[in-house]
């Protein structure tokens, strides 16, 4: 199954001139849900992943299904104020201006091996804060993974230092 078909194209949105990558069609369709998941786990051999940290929101979808077939735990990371307990922050760049995210200060145990996984990589910002808030409470990040990447935008060069996976690759808008 050719998964990028499963992918729509939404003109406009968020704002005027973008063209919005949709996986909820993807993930409506059973086949290609389980041949995207089946996908993730198959980069990861012989990796030893005991914790998945997906970003807020669509990361949580695959990261959490992933985190089960690994029998990995899953550790959420979130816009500000919307975890519980005590965390800590990072704050990256955004093209006007700047976003911050963060994750539980007791998340991740030094030592932990860590897949990092978001839907979708643009310019790579929101991922290289996680990496470093992984980092800072002393987890080892194995690998990143993405269902979609906008190869165009060169979100890798701000992960070059990583093992960096996507599904699905667009090389122009």
């Amino acid at each position: 199954m050719e998964l990028k078909s499963l992918i729509r194209d939404v003109p406009n949105f968020p704002k005027h001139g973008i063209i919005f990558k949709d996986i909820t069609t993807l993930l409506k369709d059973p086949t290609g849900l389980n041949n995207a998941v089946e996908e993730l786990i198959n980069f990861l051999q012989n990796k030893h992943i005991t914790k998945v940290v997906g970003i807020e929101s669509r990361g949580f979808i695959l990261g959490g299904v992933v985190a089960q077939k690994l029998g990995a735990g899953f550790v959420p990371i979130r816009k500000p104020g919307k975890l519980p307990a005590e965390c800590i922050s990072e704050s990256y760049s955004l093209e006007y201006g700047t976003d911050r995210i963060e994750i539980h200060k007791d998340a991740i145990q030094n030592g932990d091996k860590i897949l990092l996984h978001d839907d979708l990589l643009a310019t790579g910002g929101t991922m290289a804060a996680a990496c470093k808030l992984v980092e800072r409470l002393g987890g080892e990040v194995v690998q990143i993974s993405f269902l979609v990447e906008l190869s165009f935008l060169n979100g890798r060069e701000k992960l070059k230092n990583y093992d960096v996976q996507s599904i699905i690759q667009y090389y122009s808008e």
